[in-house]
């Protein structure tokens, strides 16, 4: 069984969708897709620099854009579809739950809240590498920062603000090797995006939404989800609250999954499934010379 995942933000790196532009037909849809959302997506894609896409609102439609873009490419049915922040949108267009469209428009409004919540306070989030679960969220919350993204594979990703991280740096959990700062704007995932979930709930409203056509597991919990309602629901509220990737994980491991394919920008949730899935197979989209071994992985695994 083949399970397609979608990375989120702080995946993104300058030009990463410049080859992908060159697949027949990508800069057209790029092009509607850019035009529907009122952001040049080309350019932000081929031409910015890493602050440009740094920022919240760049980048979270620029790392749907892609994912869409090169599970299109990739031209698979998978049977098992997950994504990690706002890699859900892209994880929810693959199910079939919103097209793609709507999932620019949504994402564009998601990135534009979260990019206004993040302004009100400098916020920001850091990886800790190592240590024992328990005792890192235990100091982490005596810090006041919290635990924003529990990755599993030996990662928990702490958010708060930026006196917080500061302090996280020279006061570290035991067992903890390093505390590494991330390429994104804000406390995602916490209480300082309450506001932009608000916004979310409004734009929800006026989705079409149908139930998931493949198996879609939600990272609020590492549950599948079967109605497009709920998977709705979870997206919306997902903004202010923990990403539980680790349950993800466990859930593929419980579904009998074989193999992880990463959408592009590929390479961070393949790196946790490496050391948390050891036995499962790995690839990651990170240039379209990466499709050929990912058909041939897909034909292998897909049919379970």
């Amino acid at each position: 069984m083949l399970v397609l995942v979608a990375p989120g933000q702080g995946a993104q790196t300058p030009g990463f969708l410049t080859s992908w532009l060159e697949l027949p037909g990508a800069a057209d849809r790029i092009a509607g897709w850019s035009d529907a959302i009122g952001l040049d997506l080309a350019h932000y894609g081929t031409k910015a620099d890493a602050d440009e896409i740094r920022d919240t609102a760049v980048a979270q439609p620029l790392l749907v854009a892609a994912g869409l873009l090169s599970a299109a490419a990739l031209d698979a049915s998978p049977g098992v579809v997950a994504g990690h922040s706002v890699g859900e949108i892209t994880a929810a267009a693959l199910a079939g739950v919103i097209d793609d469209e709507a999932a620019l428009r949504f994402v564009r409004t998601r990135g534009l809240g979260m990019a206004e919540a993040a302004a009100v306070t400098e916020t920001g989030m850091a990886a800790l590498l190592g240590g024992d679960p328990d005792v890192t969220v235990a100091h982490l919350e005596k810090l006041g920062l919290t635990p924003a993204n529990v990755n599993g594979g030996g990662q928990i990703v702490a958010a708060g603000t930026a006196e917080q991280i500061a302090a996280l740096t020279e006061d570290m959990p035991e067992g903890v090797r390093r505390v590494v700062a991330l390429k994104v704007a804000g406390a995602f995932h916490t209480h300082h995006m309450a506001p932009a979930v608000e916004k979310l709930r409004t734009a929800a409203a006026g989705l079409t939404v149908a139930d998931p056509a493949v198996t879609y597991v939600s990272n609020a919990d590492g549950r599948t989800v079967a109605t497009g309602a709920e998977v709705i629901s979870r997206l919306v509220g997902q903004v202010a609250n923990p990403v539980r990737w680790d349950l993800c994980m466990e859930t593929f491991k419980e579904l009998g999954v074989t193999a992880i394919v990463e959408a592009a920008p590929g390479g961070t949730l393949v790196g946790l499934a490496k050391r948390a899935l050891p036995g499962v197979k790995t690839l990651a989209l990170k240039t379209p010379d990466d499709l050929d071994a990912a058909r041939a992985l897909i034909s292998e695994h897909a049919g379970a």
